[in-house]
């Protein structure tokens, strides 16, 4: 009836074991729980690499709307000429700049599109850009030497000007933006 266990020296019945033991159970779960974890981690780097990429082609292509909008226009005033350096006094809005030096600002300290301020981002079309929070483009222009195009020249002192519009944005849990991407050309006079 009951087989005695030549190993078992007790007498006891020799059946043979089914399941697990409580400490094959505890390493398959951590095991399997060290697995999960690394998953998760490597998913959450994933998405944060993805929020860069999308974040650097949204900042490249801002910042060639307004290098495009620039292509077709001449260096200096159609009507004052050379006589004045940014925008004119009648030049009150983007709409009204028909001149590369107008993008210097008033100021000369050049321009600042953003949807914080409510005036951008803006398209090639001069149009702002629907939806999109937490993204400014600050506009800078300088006149620079023709030899030496790393060398600037006072304003209206060179044919050659150089464009530099450096793209921020601020994320709803940033506390200030971020420059993701700075979109620099010349253009010849």
């Amino acid at each position: 009836m009951f087989k005695t266990n030549a190993k078992n020296q007790g007498g006891r019945t020799g059946r043979k074991r089914h399941g697990f033991t409580l400490i094959e159970t505890a390493l398959a779960t951590i095991i399997v729980g060290v697995g999960v974890l690394a998953i998760m981690a490597a998913q959450q780097n994933f998405h944060k690499q993805n929020a860069w990429s999308t974040h650097a082609a949204t900042a490249m292509r801002l910042g060639n709307e307004i290098r495009e909008m620039t292509l077709n226009l001449s260096r200096t005033d159609p009507v004052t000429q050379e006589a004045f350096w940014g925008p004119e006094p009648t030049e009150l809005t983007i709409g009204d700049f028909d001149d590369l030096d107008d993008f210097d600002g008033s100021d000369g300290n050049g321009l600042i599109f953003s949807h914080a301020a409510g005036n951008g981002p803006i398209n090639a079309r001069r149009e702002i850009i629907a939806g999109m929070d937490g993204w400014s483009q600050t506009v800078s222009v300088w006149n620079v030497d023709p030899f030496d195009i790393t060398t600037s020249v006072a304003d209206g002192q060179s044919v050659l000007i150089k464009f530099e519009v450096i793209v921020h944005y601020q994320g709803p849990m940033d506390v200030e933006p971020r420059e993701i991407t700075r979109v620099t050309w010349i253009a010849p006079g």
